[in-house]
């Protein structure tokens, strides 16, 4: 049973597509094992964003995500980091595909939804920031 991080960034609070979200996550087989609805500190961003803390977008990030709720989860199941990336979509949502949350619900490349874990390690670095 894999583990992977998720959040539901603020535009997808904000949009009510939480539910849009999960729905497609448990239709594919995952589980969402723990989860919490919180407005984020900047001290967790920071631990959370720190591979982005040189990068020009940084502090638009972290800005973007302390502007409103966001929805952090756990998901499991079978290659769950490698589903869950899939059903998001490309991170650029101008090269998502129609089906995916990104190609069907995001406009730019910050305000693009959610958020997923990329590794293994990644997933466990996140999840441990988060809960």
């Amino acid at each position: 049973m894999e583990r992977t991080f998720v959040i539901v960034k603020p535009d997808g609070v904000e949009r009510g597509l939480i539910g849009e979200v999960i729905s497609r996550y448990e239709r594919k087989g995952l589980k969402i094992a723990e989860c919490k609805i919180l407005h984020a500190d900047t001290a967790t961003l920071e631990k959370h964003y720190v591979e982005h803390r040189e990068k020009p977008f940084y502090e638009e990030l972290i800005s973007y995500m302390m502007r409103g709720n966001i929805l952090a989860m756990v998901v499991e199941g079978n290659n769950a980091i490698k589903l869950v990336r899939n059903i998001n979509g490309k991170t650029n949502p101008l090269e998502a595909e129609s089906g995916t949350i990104r190609g069907d619900y995001a406009n730019t490349m910050t305000e693009n939804i959610v958020h997923s874990s990329d590794s293994p390690e990644a997933a466990e670095r996140e999840i441990s920031i988060w809960f």
